[in-house]
């Protein structure tokens, strides 16, 4: 496709991706956007904004972008459509005009105007062209929202439309009630009557029934799960501080992603740095440990796969052919999303 004149090629490795925290991207959304750059070639140019070291920073292209990187491509064309990050994170909302933004990433996109470009609540709803109201809502929204459950949402371990019920609920009984919905597959309907129901019971009883309902039981005179009072085996601990460590590595890489270093004082920065340097040798050793388990291992299991039904192990014991237990799978994948409507009411700014 001929370029046209206010756009150039760009090698991959020059496009920064500053403002990537204000979007989202699903695994399947991200599937498409492969299929198609794969099969189409680019059919848009990103847009980006310039700064100041003369670098480039993608505002519109991200899923093109981690594509094109996926399918080793080397350039991608690029055409600047602002001057400075403020001018970018306005033009998110017109560059997404046919796909508009989830209420979650207009929440974002508020708050970083708000809070890091330090523009009043009026003059956001001037220039996005919403009332003020508007903007106090996607404000409350997002900093009323734990963050542990917003790098849920970024995982995809929830949809975005559950952010709006959770966040209803006391910053202290949001993990729980985001555990629930993820472990139990709950729908957004579903996850707005949970919200509810604990809402509606006395404070001190909230945390009881989130637990309850995390765990399926159905109060303190529920018959205890016997599961629990005998001593896990092997299997059954490794199975969930793997499901546990996926979950907090996912975390981790969504919350690197949401707060960038260069957004915290130097002092936080440097404890961070140091901090993730720190898991560096523990990760080292651990790959080399999956790669040993994955070489002595595999062999070990196709040779009693290869045996006939009923044939005897060197110790003696039968070798069952029935296929080995599976884990336990941590989170609900693509759960269905009913848009929310925006309340009525009004608020004060926070």
């Amino acid at each position: 496709m001929a370029i046209v004149p206010d756009e150039q090629m760009v090698p991959l490795e020059e496009l920064g991706q500053e403002l990537r925290h204000l979007r989202l991207a699903t695994e399947e959304a991200l599937g498409r956007m492969r299929h198609s750059l794969a099969r189409h070639g680019q059919l848009t140019a990103l847009g980006a904004y310039c700064v100041d070291d003369g670098g480039l920073e993608i505002i519109d292209g991200f899923k093109r972008l981690h594509a094109a990187r996926e399918l080793g491509l080397h350039e991608l064309r690029v055409r600047v459509v602002a001057t400075s990050s403020m001018e970018a994170k306005l033009a998110l909302s017109v560059l997404n005009g046919s796909q508009a933004l989830t209420e979650l990433e207009e929440a974002w996109l508020v708050r970083s105007l708000y809070r890091q470009d330090g523009l009043s609540q009026p003059e956001i709803g001037r220039l996005l062209g919403r009332h003020k109201s508007w903007v106090c809502r996607r404000l409350i929204l997002v900093e009323a929202l734990d963050e542990a459950v917003q790098a849920d949402v970024r995982l995809g371990l929830l949809g975005p439309t559950f952010a709006r019920a959770l966040a209803r609920l006391p910053r202290g009984n949001q993990r729980l009630a985001a555990d629930v919905a993820i472990r139990r597959g709950l729908t957004s309907r579903q996850t707005e009557k949970l919200v509810a129901d604990v809402l509606g019971a006395e404070e001190e009883r909230r945390g009881g029934l989130l637990q309850e309902a995390l765990t399926g039981s159905k109060g303190p005179s529920a018959a205890p799960d016997k599961r629990s009072d005998r001593t896990r085996t092997a299997l059954e601990w490794i199975v969930t501080d793997v499901a546990t460590l996926t979950r907090l590595c996912g975390r981790l890489q969504a919350r690197l992603l949401s707060q960038p270093l260069m957004a915290l004082d130097a002092h936080g920065a440097q404890l961070v740095i140091e901090a993730l340097c720190g898991l560096k040798p523990l990760l080292y050793m651990l790959d080399r440990q999956i790669d040993r388990v994955q070489r002595t291992g595999q062999g070990a299991l196709d040779d009693k796969l290869e045996q006939p039904r009923g044939a005897r192990a060197s110790d003696g014991d039968a070798v069952p052919t029935e296929a080995l237990p599976s884990g336990d799978r941590a989170g609900a994948g693509h759960q269905p999303q009913h848009r929310a409507q925006d309340p009525d009411a009004a608020c004060a700014p926070p």
